[in-house]
């Protein structure tokens, strides 16, 4: 594998939205660019060949659970989280900083990290600025992520305003522990909630430390979506324009398109595969619900015209009936093919005008978590 360096290439704009490259070693990254979310060293259901086969680029490891299980040195004695999930392309991970927050038992933060008990077995663990990336080199990731503490909205100003000065200050000592690794990158995550003074002083620090790319974090967090558009619409003219901009666990496809809009280029969100293991898979016509009972004599395929194969392949009544029977197939289904909408999306790239038209096409029937109607 080369050693070259990660870099960013800003190929086209429309407006906000833009069109772009990320080189690594690894290989390429095309953005706009959907990651499937491997939280465990897997995307749930998926063969990595599957998700590759599918278009994705990228995917992303989770800090947390791994540290936990099967844990960062263990991994790196067995040759690092890409020879471990058989995955030989880009890996981002996350700092583990969401999960402690929604997740651990009993945890308790100050200046210097978080402490923690696991919610697997109660073991008592630090994760500082400098552990975690500490623990994302051991993984071998391609693209880390700064510790940072995510506030869920809404919130008191007096909170979100502690919490983003102190993840400017974890930035800091994040990118002092990142030091220099040729051909891997590390992303800041710009805080500061719904206040668009905090968003923009966040921004404009983390932009004064330098950073290969930055994130916009604490969104999607029960805020609605407007707020969280209207947050994209000043935070991300505010980051640098040579520099990929990452929407953490965001979202569904309009969500997805939205922010397409308002100049994001990378996004992750664990919603496909969920999505597909409760029975609901996307398509061109809208979100259906396979459990239905509608569905049990249906003999037609999800969508005849789909580019993916099992979308015309199954009947509606064979995946109604292996949900219904709790059958692990129908989850694995609908999951492939919910991820194969979300690649067909970010493969439009946004830009063209005959692509754009597209991305509207496959996204203006959707009806998040609701039986399509305009299914012919």
């Amino acid at each position: 594998m080369s050693q070259q360096e990660f870099s960013f290439e800003l190929k086209n704009t429309d407006n906000g939205a833009r069109l772009g490259n990320i080189s690594t070693p690894r290989g390429d990254i095309r953005t706009p660019a959907f990651m499937p979310v491997g939280t465990a060293a897997t995307v749930k259901g998926m063969y990595p060949e599957q998700v590759e086969a599918l278009g994705a680029d990228i995917i992303l490891g989770n800090t947390y659970h791994l540290m936990l299980r099967p844990g960062a040195e263990r991994m790196a004695k067995l040759g690092g989280l890409h020879e471990f999930a058989q995955w030989q392309k880009p890996i981002l991970t996350d700092s583990g900083g969401f999960q402690v927050m929604s997740l651990a038992k009993l945890r308790k933060l100050n200046e210097n990290g978080v402490s923690f008990k696991s919610h697997i077995d109660g073991s008592s663990h630090l994760l500082t600025p400098e552990r975690s990336i500490e623990i994302q080199t051991l993984l071998g990731a391609d693209i880390q992520m700064q510790l940072d503490e995510c506030v869920a909205l809404p919130a008191d100003l007096s909170e979100i305003k502690r919490a983003m000065e102190l993840s400017v200050r974890w930035a800091e000592r994040s990118k002092t522990a990142f030091g220099t690794q040729p051909g891997h990158a590390l992303f800041g995550i710009v805080q500061g909630g719904d206040n668009e003074v905090l968003r923009l002083q966040s921004a404009n620090e983390l932009t004064d430390i330098g950073f290969h790319g930055y994130a916009v974090g604490g969104l999607a967090v029960g805020e609605p979506q407007a707020t969280m558009f209207e947050v994209l619409n000043y935070t991300t003219p505010a980051l640098p324009t040579d520099k990929p901009r990452y929407l953490m666990g965001v979202g569904k496809p309009d969500d997805l398109l939205g922010a397409v809009k308002r100049g994001i280029d990378m996004f992750d969100c664990v919603h496909p595969t969920r999505a597909g293991r409760h029975g609901h898979a996307y398509t061109r016509f809208g979100v259906i619900n396979i459990k239905n009972a509608r569905h049990k004599e249906d003999s037609r395929p999800l969508d005849v015209q789909s580019p993916n194969e099992n979308c015309r392949r199954f009947q509606r009544a064979y995946l109604h009936h292996l949900m219904k029977a709790n059958e692990m197939l129908g989850a694995m289904l609908l999951s492939q093919i919910n991820l194969a909408y979300y690649q067909e999306l970010m493969q439009a790239r946004a830009l063209q005008s005959q692509k754009t038209d597209m991305m509207i096409t496959l996204l203006k029937p959707v009806r998040d978590g609701k039986e399509a109607t305009s299914t012919p």
